[in-house]
């Protein structure tokens, strides 16, 4: 029977450059931790007043806009506001809507008035169309939205009024948390590597093979049966560890910083990339060209 042995061996160090070791640590707190006894401040999320000094009430980031101060939590469920781009997966099909996981405090809707049509047609939703929803989609379907707006409740409202947004086919999905996800103008990316990569700002991200021609027709419901190549699933499964790699680690997750990784990682074997002593080595390389990356 096969038995997979490791033995301790010399590692190659890698050196940090000042900036970067200044950079480890930087305005991390924990809650009880003073941020600052200026009464100058005003007092914003994560954080409270106790003997007039500005403490943390959660352990995170501390963020300064002007004279606002607050903390971004490291875990947390997502907060959506209105143009986040999520992924999520259908829970339940109901009258007029579909509920959604989109891995915030409540389940999301998407409402049959907020999708497209099959051929994107441009009419009233009738009783018919209520009907065939689950020709559309069905539970288990997974999709990439947009936030429309936010309920009262906290419950978000989506849209995929967008040809780019709509049901995924064949790809893999990883579940990070939303706080690693860095905004951008666009959170659709094809990477040179040879597959796309959705990231959604509630920290749920797409792996899929790069799409060819899309079906404007489909409305965004087509999604591809044919198979996936070998080395198309070799680059998603390398790209999916380097994510959960980068995640262990707590980088701040962007089209350059998974590229970057996906490089590191190339000299090891997709298995290999989740053992501790390489993941460690390949997140520090990575690091290290974001720095110089910088400047």
């Amino acid at each position: 029977m096969a038995a997979d042995m490791r033995l301790p061996t010399f590692r190659k160090q890698v050196t940090l450059s000042p900036s970067l070791s200044a950079l480890d640590g930087k305005d991390l707190v924990v809650p009880g931790d003073v941020i600052t006894s200026d009464t100058g401040f005003m007092r914003g999320h994560g954080t409270y007043m106790d003997e007039e000094k500005l403490t943390a009430s959660v352990a995170g980031e501390v963020e300064r806009v002007n004279k606002l101060i607050c903390v971004r939590p490291l875990r947390t469920r997502f907060n959506g506001e209105v143009g986040d781009v999520v992924v999520g997966r259908i829970t339940e099909v109901q009258q007029k809507r579909w509920k959604l996981e989109t891995n915030s405090r409540l389940d999301s809707v998407l409402l049959l008035s907020s999708v497209n049509l099959p051929g994107g047609e441009l009419r009233r939703r009738s009783a018919e169309d209520e009907l065939t929803m689950r020709d559309y989609l069905q539970e288990g379907d997974l999709i990439s939205a947009e936030v429309q707006s936010v309920f009262s409740d906290g419950a978000l409202s989506l849209h995929t009024r967008s040809l780019k947004y709509g049901k995924l086919g064949q790809g893999v999905l990883v579940q990070l948390s939303p706080s690693l996800i860095k905004r951008q103008k666009t959170h659709f990316h094809n990477l040179p590597c040879g597959a796309s990569i959705i990231l959604g700002n509630n920290g749920f991200v797409w792996l899929y093979p790069a799409p060819g021609q899309q079906d404007e027709e489909a409305g965004g419901y087509y999604t591809s049966l044919e198979p996936v190549s070998l080395s198309d699933r070799e680059v998603i499964s390398r790209l999916r560890n380097c994510l959960l790699a980068l995640g262990a680690h707590k980088v701040l997750l962007y089209d350059t910083s998974v590229l970057y990784c996906y490089e590191s990682s190339l000299p090891h074997q997709i298995k290999d990339i989740l053992k501790p002593e390489v993941m460690e080595e390949i997140v520090m390389v990575t690091r290290q060209k974001l720095v110089e990356q910088e400047g």
